[in-house]
C-alpha cells in the first residue's frame, strides 16, 4: 500500500520539504516568545498560519491525524489572535504542548521520508490542547495543565468571603524586587481598604518570594473599604505593573495593561510607600532602567522589512545538485587530463593555450556557481540547538541560555547535514556536563543564568565553530585519573600536558559521568563526535579554564567535493596534501635541527618549537625510508592532534582536486585509519591518494 493516493506521489516531496521547513519556523517561534515570555501579534498570526497551512495540506493529501492535530492548535491561537490577553490564562502549558506536537509531526514526517508509514495516534495530545481550548473559552477552570492535573505553576488565591476580591498580578519581564514592589502597591492599598492579605504572604521580609511572583504573579485579596474602583486605580497607578485582572468568585471579570511608570512616579510611590531605606544601588539601577525604557523608540515596520526581504526562491532536490556537483567534477578532471595531455606537452600551440584558458575560467567559474548554490546557513542548525537547550534546561532543573553568533556564516549542504549530529552531542554534553545547578552557580558567584555559546565564522577555506561554556571546566588531573581507571592511558600519567588531558575525553569509552542518565554516562560520544568531523575532514581543539569554561572548536572545510591540493611523490606514487592542512614547505641544508626523542622517534626544532617527524614512505610502507632528511621535502602540517612534519621525495605542485570515495570492497583495508581520506584522478589519468593529516597523526603518535 502506498503512502499516498495513485496521482498525489509528486507531491508528497513538496509536502514534506514544506511541512519541514514550516515546523523549524514554528520553533524559532515558540522559543522565542518563551524567552520573551509573551507572544506577540505578530507571531500569534504565523503559528496561526503555519498551522493552518499544514492542517489543510496534510488533508490533501491524507494524513488525517496530522491535519487533527494541526487543526486543534490552530483553534488555541485563533482564540488568542482575536483575544491576545487571555495568553496568560494557559502561558505555562502551551509552550509543551505545541512543542509536543511539533515533535510529533517531525516524527510523523521522517516515518514519511522513510517510505514505509505507519501513521501515530495523536489523540492524546489533541484531547490535552482541546482542554486548553476549554479553559480559554471558559469552560474549564484555569487550574488544569496539559497533563490533566492541578497545575503546578498557579498559586491560588487566597480563600476569600463574599465581601472580598482578589487581584492577580503580574510585573514588568525583568523588572527585579518584585515582592518589594508588591508590597508598595499592599501598603498603598492599606489606605483604601480593610483588609490586604497576599499569596505568597510575608513579601515585604521574605526575598525568595520575589521568584515567585516573578514566576505566578501575585494575588491580592482585598476587602474594599468604599468602592473596589479606588483599588483598581491604585493598582493600574502602581510601579512597574505589567497586567492584572480582577478575579470575582473565581471568574475572570476584567484584564488591563497597567500605565508606564515615569522615573518621578517611582520616587514619589517610594516615599509614600514609607520605604525610603530600601532605595539601594540595585533600585537606583531600576531607576536608570525606567527612563531608558520610557524613551521615545523608532517602530520597525515588520511588513516593509518582510517585504523587501522576499526573493525568487526554487526548491530542488538534493540528488539533482550532488549529480550536477559530480558532473562538475568530471569536468575538471577532464579539463585537467587534457591540458597535461602527453602528445601535446612539446608542441607549441599558441591558439590551444589561449583557448584552454579560457576553457579554465570558464571551469572556475562554473564550479564556483555551483558550490554557491549547495551553500546553506548555519542558522537552521543553531536553531536545532536552542530547542535542546530549552528541553535539557527544563528536565535537568538548570537556567541555561543558548547565544548564537554567525549564524548566517555558509556551508556546502553535506557539512551542514554532517555537523548536526556532533554539534547536538556536544551542546547536550555542555548542559549536562559542564553547566552547574543554579545553587552551586550562586555558590561560585557566577549568574543563575548559564550561557552556552555557538560561533561561526571564515578563516581562510574553512569554517570555526566554537562551543563556548561557562560551567565547571575540565580539570585535568581528574581526567587522567579516569582514564587510568578505564585503561585508556597511552604513557605515565606526569608525562600527560593538559592539552592532552583534555583530548582524553574523546577516546572511545571515556565518560566522567558516574551514572547513566538520559543525556549521558553511557561512554559513546565524544569519541563519536571527533570521528564524524574527521569523515568530513574537520578536527576539534579543545581549550578549558577550572571554574570558568570550556571551548570546543570544531575546524570544517567549505566543501569537501573539490580541494586546493599540494601534489607530493614518494617514489613513483603520487599523494596529495589539502593545502588547509599546511603551514610550510622546506628543504634542509644540514641535519642539525633534527634530534631524537627517549623514545628513538626522530623530531625537529623548528624557531624553538620541537616536531615530530612522519616519513611518509615508511608510515605507507612504500619504498627506502631511510633517506637522508637532506634529499627530500619536508612539509610543517598542522590539525586538531597538534603540528608534526611530512617527509616526502619531491613537491609536484599545486592542483585542484575532486575528492573521491574508496570504493566499498576497500573498506577492510583500513585505509582510513592510516590517513587516507580519499583519491582522485589527476590530469594523465593515474591516481593520487589525499592524505588526512589529522588521522595520521592521531594513529602515529610518537
Amino acid at each position: 500500500m502506498g503512502i499516498v493516493e495513485p496521482g498525489m506521489e509528486a507531491m508528497l516531496d513538496v509536502f514534506v520539504h514544506e511541512t519541514d521547513t514550516m515546523l523549524e519556523e514554528l520553533d524559532e517561534v515558540l522559543i522565542d516568545s518563551e524567552k520573551a515570555r509573551n507572544i506577540d501579534d505578530d507571531n500569534i498570526n504565523t503559528i496561526f498560519r503555519i498551522t493552518h497551512t499544514i492542517k489543510g495540506s496534510a488533508a490533501m493529501m491524507n494524513f488525517e491525524g496530522m491535519s487533527n492535530l494541526a487543526h486543534s492548535i490552530e483553534d488555541v491561537f485563533y482564540i488568542l489572535r482575536e483575544s491576545p490577553e487571555k495568553l496568560k490564562i494557559v502561558f505555562d502549558t502551551i509552550f509543551d504542548l505545541v512543542f509536543q506536537s511539533s515533535d510529533f509531526l517531525k516524527d510523523e514526517l521522517n516515518q514519511i521520508r522513510t517510505g514505509v508509514y505507519e501513521p501515530s495516534d495523536p489523540s492524546e495530545l489533541i484531547d490535552k490542547i482541546h482542554g486548553q481550548v476549554a479553559v480559554l473559552k471558559g469552560e474549564a477552570p484555569a487550574e488544569t495543565s496539559a497533563e490533566g492535573d492541578v497545575q503546578k505553576d498557579v498559586a491560588a488565591p487566597i480563600e476569600a468571603d463574599e465581601d472580598s476580591e482578589t487581584i492577580h498580578i503580574f510585573f514588568d519581564d525583568g523588572c527585579q524586587m518584585e515582592n518589594i514592589r508588591g508590597f508598595m502597591i499592599v501598603t498603598q492599598l492599606e489606605k483604601v481598604c480593610d483588609s490586604v492579605k497576599t499569596v505568597p504572604a510575608n513579601i515585604e521580609n521574605d526575598p525568595e518570594t520575589a521568584a515567585e511572583i516573578e514566576k505566578k504573579g501575585l494575588f491580592i485579596t482585598i476587602k474594599p473599604a468604599d468602592a473596589l474602583q479606588e483599588a483598581i486605580e491604585t493598582v493600574e497607578s502602581a510601579l512597574s505593573v505589567k497586567s492584572y485582572e480582577v478575579v470575582v468568585k473565581g471568574e475572570e471579570v476584567k484584564t488591563e495593561e497597567a500605565k508606564t511608570e515615569t522615573p518621578e512616579q517611582i520616587e514619589a510611590e517610594l516615599k509614600a510607600a514609607g520605604i525610603e531605606e530600601i532605595k539601594t544601588e540595585a533600585l537606583s539601577k531600576e531607576v536608570a532602567a525606567v527612563k531608558a525604557a520610557t524613551a521615545p523608540q523608532p517602530k520597525a515596520n515588520k511588513a516593509v522589512a518582510k517585504e523587501n526581504a522576499k526573493q525568487s526562491l526554487l526548491s530542488v532536490n538534493q540528488a539533482k545538485l550532488d549529480k550536477l556537483m559530480d558532473l562538475v567534477g568530471e569536468i575538471v578532471t577532464t579539463e585537467s587530463m587534457v591540458a597535461r595531455n602527453p602528445d601535446i606537452q612539446d608542441l607549441k600551440l599558441d591558439n590551444f593555450t589561449k583557448s584552454l584558458r579560457e576553457l579554465d575560467k570558464l571551469t572556475d567559474e562554473l564550479q564556483d556557481i555551483v558550490m554557491s548554490i549547495r551553500m546553506v546557513p548555519l542558522q537552521g542548525t543553531f536553531h536545532k540547538m536552542s530547542r535542546i537547550v530549552r528541553d535539557m534546561s527544563k528536565k535537568l532543573d538548570k537556567k541555561v541560555e543558548l547565544v548564537t553568533i554567525g549564524e548566517d556564516t555558509e556551508v556546502d549542504k553535506t557539512i551542514n547535514d554532517a555537523i548536526v549530529d556532533p554539534l547536538m552531542h556536544m551542546v547536550r554534553n555542555s548542559v549536562d556536563h559542564a553547566i552547574e545547578s543554579p545553587e552551586r552557580r550562586r555558590e561560585l558567584g557566577k549568574p543563575e543564568m548559564g550561557t552556552v555559546t555557538l560561533h561561526a565564522r571564515n578563516a581562510g577555506g574553512e569554517i570555526l565553530i566554537d562551543i563556548t561554556d561557562d560551567g565547571s571546566g575540565l580539570d585535568a588531573q581528574k581526567l587522567i585519573a579516569k582514564a587510568k581507571e578505564k585503561g585508556i592511558l597511552t604513557k605515565p600519567e606526569s608525562e600527560y600536558t593538559e592539552k592532552e588531558a583534555f583530548q582524553l575525553i574523546m577516546a572511545p569509552g571515556f565518560s566522567t559521568n558516574t551514572t547513566v542518565t538520559e543525556f549521558s554516562g553511557r561512554g559513546v560520544g565524544m569519541d563519536v563526535v571527533r570521528k564524524n568531523i574527521e569523515q568530513i575532514n574537520g578536527s576539534i581543539s579543545i581549550n578549558s579554564v577550572k571554574d570558568e569554561g570550556t571551548t570546543f572548536t570544531i575546524k570544517i572545510p567549505l566543501t569537501i567535493a573539490i580541494v586546493d591540493g599540494m601534489n607530493i611523490g614518494l617514489g613513483n606514487n603520487v599523494f596529495t596534501l589539502p593545502i588547509t592542512s599546511i603551514k610550510q614547505l622546506f628543504r634542509l641544508t644540514d641535519e642539525s635541527s633534527i634530534v631524537k626523542n627517549t623514545n628513538g622517534a626522530e623530531m625537529i626544532m623548528i624557531r624553538g618549537e620541537c616536531y615530530p617527524i612522519y616519513r611518509l614512505h615508511k608510515v605507507f610502507g612504500i619504498g627506502d625510508s631511510e633517506k637522508s632528511f637532506t634529499e627530500g621535502l619536508l612539509i610543517h602540517v598542522e590539525s586538531g592532534n597538534g603540528n608534526a612534519c611530512f617527509f616526502a621525495d619531491e613537491l609536484l605542485g599545486e592542483y585542484q582536486v575532486v575528492v573521491k570515495p574508496f570504493p566499498v570492497l576497500f573498506n577492510h583495508y583500513g585505509l582510513k585509519k592510516m590517513g587516507l581520506s580519499g583519491c582522485s584522478i589527476l590530469g594523465d589519468g593515474s591516481i593520487s591518494l589525499i592524505i588526512d593529516a589529522a588521522t595520521l597523526i592521531a594513529n602515529n603518535k610518537k
